[in-house]
């Protein structure tokens, strides 16, 4: 699975070939065939897998009800850098998953999905106030993240950490300078 990770984010679908993959693995093509029905099925395999995690550290993101609002900050920063943590350890996943495959536009569309739906019973929690379209925020959120990862976290230019306490900041403060 790694090996077929590595070799779809480097080529692309259409690119990767199961001689390649079977080669790097140091195994035949009928072995593959006992596992894989297809360079298809391998591909879908690590699709779901990536969609179930990333759906997974998302919902573990929801604001639990009764968290002092001094520890607030911190609790979300947490949330985010598990999704980033996510990005960073299955790096070529992530990418399949998230950026090159046709899934992609759609996989984005459920988290943002997914995270608003937290951000409604957060709303309702007292966390947040309810002012605002909570899909426009769900949305950002995704955008902020697949930038940032592309552009940060993958360059090796900021950690899980660093981003996740950005992004809590920015969101929950603004730009504003206090006074």
């Amino acid at each position: 699975m790694k090996i077929a990770a590595k070799q779809f984010s480097l080529y692309g679908f259409h690119d990767t070939k199961i001689s390649a993959i079977v080669k790097e693995a140091n195994v035949t093509q009928p072995t593959f065939y006992l596992y894989f029905k297809s360079k298809d099925a391998i591909f879908q395999e690590l699709i779901d897998l990536f969609k179930a995690e990333l759906h997974k550290r998302v919902e573990q993101s929801k604001l639990a009800t009764g968290i002092e609002t001094s520890g607030l900050l911190q609790r979300i920063a947490n949330s985010i850098a598990l999704i980033f943590q996510l990005f960073q350890e299955n790096e070529q996943v992530a990418r399949i998953g998230f950026f090159l495959s046709e899934d992609a536009i759609e996989i984005k569309e459920q988290m943002a999905k997914q995270i608003e739906e937290n951000l409604t019973v957060e709303v309702e929690n007292g966390y947040f106030h309810s002012n605002i379209d909570l899909s426009i925020v769900a949305s950002a959120i995704v955008g902020i993240i697949g930038h940032l990862t592309l552009t940060k976290l993958w360059a090796g230019l900021k950690t899980p950490d660093e981003l996740s306490k950005e992004i809590t900041r920015l969101f929950l403060y603004g730009l504003i300078r206090e006074n």
